[in-house]
């Protein structure tokens, strides 16, 4: 937060004044109704949550005296890479559910660990809404030329209105790769909602936003590729 203080006021002191925030759907928590509204209450239950929930917070106080014109993007699940193979995720630790099924379909690390599969949906696994880099790039450019038009506020979600279960991805992984994805199953997460997924009408009307890379399929490519690549498996 302190951070984002500073960055507001250097900001004010060079005139610049438009704001583009990467903010995150887990500012909503575990939502009673999905696909998730931006009018859905934000009962955000992680630390990472609350923090992107406070910034907004922020923003928005900051943007009621004039301060700042800004645009909160909440993403759902970031995902895939450049299709090029040049940039994609690769954390340490890792914790993002595609990057590890991939690791594991390599044969880097053993099992991946699934966590929870008594959920109630179509097959006990999580559903989340992944939405490609790619896509999320684009939307920021769209947001940021609608604040330099002089809007003075937009809050979106970032997502497809679909989802894909943990043991879907898992699925596409094996078949884009032609390996097995190895996995042990685990105890539910505390905070981990079973379904999350974006009501993307806003997005739509407000930002002109319709993802094109976001099928599951195109986002596992593409991280395959990135992933092939970081990793050597090209040159073997």
């Amino acid at each position: 937060m302190a951070g984002v203080v500073t960055l507001l006021g250097a900001m004010e002191r060079a005139g610049v004044n438009p704001f583009v925030f990467s903010s995150t759907c887990a500012v909503y928590g575990d939502p009673a109704v999905v696909p998730i509204t931006e009018s859905e209450r934000c009962e955000p239950v992680s630390v990472y949550g609350r923090t992107k929930r406070a910034v907004e917070e922020l923003l928005r106080a900051v943007a009621r005296v004039g301060g700042v014109r800004y645009a909160a993007l909440r993403y759902f699940n970031a995902a895939g890479a450049s299709p090029d193979g040049e940039i994609g995720e690769e954390h340490d630790p890792e914790t993002h559910l595609i990057p590890n099924a991939l690791r594991a379909a390599a044969g880097f690390g053993g099992a991946m660990k699934l966590f929870g599969t008594d959920y109630d949906t179509r097959d006990g696994t999580c559903i989340r809404d992944y939405v490609h880099v790619l896509d999320l790039a684009d939307a920021h450019l769209r947001a940021l030329d609608k604040l330099l038009d002089g809007k003075r506020e937009i809050i979106a979600n970032l997502g497809t209105g679909e989802g894909a279960s943990v043991l879907e991805v898992l699925q596409a992984v094996e078949m884009i790769t032609g390996r097995a994805v190895p996995y042990e199953i685990h105890p539910r997460r505390t905070g981990d909602a079973p379904v999350l997924s974006a009501d993307t009408a806003h997005a739509r009307a407000v930002l002109g936003f319709s993802p094109r890379r976001s099928d599951i399929k195109t986002i596992i490519d593409d991280a395959w590729r990135f992933h092939r690549r970081a990793w050597g498996m090209d040159r073997a």
